[in-house]
């Protein structure tokens, strides 16, 4: 039998780094390629549910907008149902709305305010940790339904940007499958 002479990749392995995107100074961490190979995004989605295996999911949350893509592979692979969190204005219906701080300004995330039921558990998802401000918003949204979160789970975290401490210090379990120095 012949052996795989090809190492073993991870899913940081199928990230790649665009330098000076948006901006110079900024290391882009593109999660496009991990999603455009059926390997790595199978590796991920089933490594960011890992953690919560057997555990009570009544619904994922996805943070705009590649949470989108990620919650409704999680959602599915879990049978139950996905809640997008967007940016103001997007969402049509009656919503309620969180404003955060950005580094040079301020947004405002919305979810529909019949999206979930008190004492649904919550799994919120997202692509990338880096303040934290916009998931932390998406916390205080689910919170004001209702809803308890058992768990914040990302692909990358930018552990000097500080945004796993900002979640933990909210009582959240944060999970990340890996993580780049810098910005």
């Amino acid at each position: 039998m012949a052996r795989d002479t090809h190492p073993t990749k991870t899913v940081k392995d199928y990230i790649r780094t665009i330098v000076d995107f948006p901006h110079e100074g900024i290391m882009f961490r593109d999660v496009t390629t991990l999603f455009a190979d059926p390997r790595g995004f199978r590796m991920a989605i089933d490594q960011m549910l890992h953690p919560y295996a057997g555990m009570r999911i009544d619904k994922v949350v996805g943070l705009e907008a590649r949470g989108f893509i990620l919650g409704g592979a999680i959602a599915h692979q879990l049978t139950v149902g996905f809640v997008p969190i967007r940016k103001k204005g997007k969402l049509p219906g009656a919503v309620i709305s969180e404003e955060y701080t950005l580094e040079y300004g301020e947004a405002v995330v919305e979810i529909h305010d019949d999206a979930i039921r008190p004492g649904e558990t919550i799994l919120l998802v997202d692509d990338l940790l880096a303040t934290g401000g916009t998931a932390e918003a998406g916390i205080k949204l689910i919170e004001r339904l209702g809803g308890e979160i058992v768990g914040c789970s990302f692909i990358i975290d930018l552990p000097e940007l500080g945004g796993r401490k900002r979640l933990e210090k909210m009582g959240m379990d944060v999970r990340a499958l890996c993580d780049f120095e810098g910005l």
